[in-house]
């Protein structure tokens, strides 16, 4: 987009991809470390699975779906 009032600063040599990436996130310091951490344990035993869930929802829209059909026919 250009801007009437915005004059464009001229560049005195095109940057790399690698000096770009250090401009825009900085260095990695040993200020922040990556660690690996344990996977959560679940709080409480569910009943149902989320797959059970999809399929009872499954049999509902189908269910649905044949009772119209027969009120229509």
């Amino acid at each position: 987009m250009w801007l009437p009032w915005r004059r464009k600063r001229a560049r005195l040599r095109q940057i790399g991809e690698a000096e770009a990436y250090g401009r825009t996130y900085g260095e990695r310091t040993a200020d922040v470390r990556i660690v690996a951490m344990e996977p959560r344990r679940p709080r409480y035993r569910l009943r149902v699975s989320g797959e059970d869930l999809r399929r009872q929802f499954e049999q509902k829209l189908l269910g649905r779906v044949e009772k119209e059909k027969v009120t229509e026919s």
